[in-house]
């Protein structure tokens, strides 16, 4: 009797394996598909080299020679291009930076003062190159601030918001956010790490 349930246990295991595999797919599809429906501008970077790459595409096409950086992480790939690293926010530079995580259901970006610091949204660039991982991925804001809670457990990080319209001229008619203008001209090196 126990050689069957050690049977029926491995063929369940090999279901739940494919279902793993098929729910972070769905949740990459649905990332992207909002992502780009509001506006942002996705570049998939299947290695490192890409990431240097697609960022020096970027900064070539927009005419930017100075960038804002402060994750120490992310200086070994500005290093790589041509742009010089400032270390204050301004509104004239961008921002390249990472994030906490990306909400698949709605396309939002999530940070925290892990990447801002004490900023807000709306008081940076308009500007944003964000470098971000493929495990990063979860299906709602409120899986984002559980990874966060998990992740950050004896220093939580304070300021989170997210990035939510990536069309900056656009008008939200959303009375929640009202005076919150956290739209960015925004690109995403989203690199595959699973």
């Amino acid at each position: 009797m126990s050689f069957l349930k050690k049977i029926l246990k491995r063929s369940s295991n090999k279901e739940e394996e494919t279902g793993t595999q098929e729910i972070f797919t769905a949740l990459d599809e649905s990332f992207v598909h909002h992502f780009i429906e509001k506006g942002g501008k996705f570049l998939y970077c299947a290695s490192i080299k890409e990431v240097v790459t697609n960022l020096s595409k970027i900064l070539h096409e927009n005419v930017w020679t100075e960038i804002t950086a402060l994750d120490y992480n992310l200086s070994g790939l500005l290093r790589k291009t041509e742009a010089s690293r400032k270390l204050v926010f301004n509104k004239e530079t961008p921002v390249f930076t990472t994030c906490e995580h990306l909400i698949s259901d709605n396309g939002d970006i999530l940070f925290s003062s892990n990447q801002l610091n004490s900023y807000r949204l709306a008081e940076l660039s308009d500007n944003f190159i964000v470098y971000a991982t493929t495990s990063q991925l979860v299906r709602n804001t409120g899986q984002g601030l559980t990874g966060i809670k998990a992740n950050f457990k004896e220093n939580i990080p304070t300021n989170i918001s997210a990035i939510k319209n990536y069309c900056i001229k656009k008008n939200d008619d959303n009375f929640l956010n009202y005076g919150n203008t956290n739209s960015k001209n925004l690109y995403l090196l989203l690199f595959e790490d699973l």
